[in-house]
């Protein structure tokens, strides 16, 4: 895995990026102090390294993993699924600043994460498909204050968004943000929010990637409004790599090189609130790819949250070998995975703080 993602990495052409303009000037970068409380500084914190760059694994998927396990004959029940998230947490944490599991199923995990920072996803897997819009739910026997009881130092929604949907959808999505933040800020716990962004009319994921620029620069420009009391958003890439120039893996391109760094750069200047960018399930030689074409952009992206592109390889392994086998497929390709990750980030990432100008224009309180 190592080496085919080095040899993808050679394949980027050598564009000079320059920085944001907006971000060098200030429009997305506060310059009066902003004012957080010691409590939530320390939380964020605990889910970077010292340089507050943020380098978290997630283990926090449900439905879907169960499923994978099933269809391959391994042990999908909720013993199973607590073995595989134990040894994923267990084996890949000391190589990470947190490790975001699920409570359903994850809290065992918690006891093996080594000290790191965990984030606690608060939704339910999945949405509501009865209903146009996608609409998200929450886990319903959880709170914030109960997440935060189980040690949580973090609290992460997905939400799927659709800046051209129906005015009364976005809404109640919106809506449903600014709860889980005043939630949140009164137990002194960071937002983490992951915003996927989609179109029902558009199925072809080729003709979407050529949306996908736009769409992720409109939901980073609303969702960091200080009035939804996020604190870092969890994004995706304004850009595919699979159909981006030099990486397309057939004849379809959608943008080149250029254009991609263009994108993460105008994403970027519309952000207001620091965000690190999200694995989507694919493969890790796509997700570093994609990492090194947003980092030419020299933008204030602060870390990942990188899931299945680091350990899904190893379910096959799980569902033939049990945890025995996982265990030592993590230890090797897994760790390799997530140092490939840390080596890009140490190249190009900067402090969650740096959107605001720096540390100390943050006033603890």
């Amino acid at each position: 895995m190592a080496n085919t993602t080095k040899a993808a990495a050679t394949k980027i052409k050598q564009v000079k990026a320059k920085p944001v303009k907006s971000e060098v000037k200030g429009k997305a970068v506060r310059r009066s102090k902003i004012k957080m409380s010691k409590l939530k500084f320390k939380n964020l914190q605990a889910n970077a390294n010292r340089k507050g760059v943020i380098a978290a694994a997630a283990m926090d998927q449900r439905g879907s993993l169960q499923k994978s396990i099933e269809k391959l004959g391994g042990d999908s029940s909720a013993k199973g699924l607590g073995e595989f998230k134990s040894v994923v947490t267990d084996t890949l944490t000391p190589h990470a600043t947190a490790i975001l599991l699920d409570p359903e199923f994850g809290l065992k995990a918690a006891n093996y994460r080594h000290g790191k920072g965990l984030l606690l996803a608060y939704e339910l897997s999945g949405y509501d498909n009865t209903v146009p819009g996608r609409l998200p739910d929450l886990l319903p026997n959880q709170s914030v204050k109960r997440l935060k009881e189980q040690g949580a130092t973090g609290v992460k929604i997905l939400l799927y968004y659709n800046p051209y949907d129906d005015k009364t959808v976005n809404d109640r999505k919106h809506a449903f943000v600014e709860r889980i933040g005043s939630e949140c800020d009164a137990e002194e716990l960071p937002f983490f929010l992951e915003p996927i962004v989609y179109n029902d009319d558009v199925k072809d994921e080729f003709e979407f990637s050529k949306l996908k620029p736009k769409y992720v620069r409109l939901a980073m420009e609303e969702l960091t409004k200080d009035r939804y009391g996020v604190d870092i958003l969890k994004v995706e890439f304004p850009f595919n790599a699979n159909f981006t120039e030099g990486f397309a893996k057939g004849e379809h391109i959608a943008y080149s090189q250029e254009e991609a760094i263009r994108y993460t750069r105008e994403a970027a200047s519309v952000a207001t609130k620091p965000y690190i960018y999200l694995s989507a399930g694919v493969d890790m030689n796509v997700f570093a790819t994609s990492v090194e074409i947003a980092g030419r952009a020299n933008t204030s992206f602060s870390g990942v949250l990188c899931g299945r592109a680091t350990w899904k390889n190893g379910i096959p392994v799980f569902a033939k070998e049990g945890k025995t086998g996982l265990r030592k497929w993590l230890k090797g390709e897994g760790v390799d995975n997530i140092n490939i990750l840390n080596k890009a980030l140490a190249k190009y990432a900067k402090p969650w703080w740096n959107i605001y100008g720096g540390q100390d224009r943050i006033s603890i309180i």
